[in-house]
């Protein structure tokens, strides 16, 4: 036994209060996680309206570029940030509803996978909706297939918009319950990366350098789309538009 704490009841009292405490997501995931929702936030707030369009533009190949960056960092990055965990989770689904039916009771079933599984199906829903999203927000901005009276595609882009913010909404709500369910912030990975408990310790490196990287990145790539625009990021056309309409009700 340590004599120090042995007589120091105080430092003992400190090392018996001191949660454990293991890192589960880097740096990089986390700004991933927070670029990406902001992004899709700024975008969704700016999508009415031409004021703005140049903004909800840039933000919407923001998030494609994030998808981008994830799906390689998914691939080629640690295992703890790789596609493959996911894709485990998701394939044992059928399993899983499989016991659903041979459960002889609630208390039979293994609820936490099927939370896990949840959150899982959420993640890659969020990501897989971002290809169409800006497939379609490309071709409208590009004013591909509009017809005379009808933009199917404008409407296909709003469509795969609203139905981002519904799995969006989804999985806040599931994280608020998984937190209420399991009695602690299923939120604080996101942002600190860390988890109270006893486990193992996943992430032993933080790559915070690639996460400055990310966000350099992106910041950069915002100012160079602000300096493309006349106007800064409100698109030329738009200006010559309201222009148009104030002259007309001037006369």
């Amino acid at each position: 036994m340590n004599v120090s704490t042995s007589l120091n009841p105080g430092a003992r009292a400190a090392q018996t209060s001191a949660a454990p405490v293991r890192r589960i997501t880097d740096a990089p995931t986390r700004m991933f996680h927070w670029l990406f929702a902001l992004s899709f936030l700024g975008a969704y707030l700016t999508a009415d309206g031409e004021r703005w369009r140049m903004l909800h533009v840039t933000l919407g190949y923001t998030l494609a570029g994030l998808l981008v960056f994830r799906v390689l960092y998914g691939l080629f990055g640690p295992r703890q940030a790789g596609m493959g965990l996911l894709w485990r989770k998701l394939t044992a689904a059928p399993a899983w509803l499989r016991s659903l039916r041979a459960a002889a009771s609630l208390s039979a079933i293994n609820w936490r996978q099927g939370q896990n599984l949840l959150m899982a199906l959420a993640v890659v829903a969020l990501m897989v909706l971002v290809l169409p999203l800006t497939l379609t927000g490309y071709a409208t901005f590009n004013e591909w297939g509009v017809f005379p009276g009808e933009d199917w595609l404008g409407e296909l882009h709003e469509f795969f918009g609203e139905a981002m913010l519904m799995v969006v909404l989804a999985h806040l709500a599931l994280i608020a319950a998984l937190s209420l369910l399991r009695r602690k912030n299923m939120a604080s990975p996101m942002l600190t990366g860390r988890l109270e408990g006893h486990g193992p310790n996943p992430v032993p490196h933080n790559r915070v350098w690639l996460a400055v990287l990310m966000l350099v990145a992106v910041l950069a790539y915002g100012a160079w789309e602000w300096q493309q625009s006349p106007r800064g990021l409100i698109p030329t056309h738009a200006w010559g538009q309201m222009a148009t309409q104030d002259h007309g009700d001037d006369d």
